[in-house]
């Protein structure tokens, strides 16, 4: 099974930028994607991007295209949300996942599989 552990959120302001990363251990990724997902209060959890080991696909949330960009990192098995131009709406609990496709637009769709695996979340704010 694939572990997956995030860091980085914290307290921003309008139109900063903020980098998160998400360390994957345990199993193999060769058929894992790496996905992150936000939830703010009150609504419901959508997929922000995600990037499909194997191959390097990707795929992104509709919100985030253009202001959102993830990468991996192949020496230490870290895939990184690199966010920018933020926006208040951004705030949210974001969560890192190990998803088990080789399809970026499945794995930015994914509802709950029993195949996956979720990080604890990390907190982002966007506020003055």
């Amino acid at each position: 099974q694939v572990h997956v552990a995030e860091s980085g959120g914290g307290l921003v302001q309008p139109g900063d930028s903020l980098k998160l990363s998400c360390a994957a251990s345990g199993a193999s990724l060769d058929s894992y994607a790496i996905g992150w997902f936000r939830q703010a209060p009150g609504k419901e959890r959508e997929g922000v991007a995600c990037l499909v080991i194997s191959d390097g696909t990707r795929a992104y949330g509709d919100s985030m295209r253009g202001r959102f960009t993830i990468s991996r990192d192949g020496a230490k098995n870290t895939v990184h949300l690199q966010m920018t131009s933020l926006r208040p709406d951004d705030t949210a609990v974001y969560y890192c996942a190990a998803i088990y496709t080789l399809s970026a637009y499945v794995c930015v769709n994914r509802g709950e599989n029993h195949l996956d695996s979720w990080g604890q979340g990390t907190q982002v704010t966007v506020s003055q």
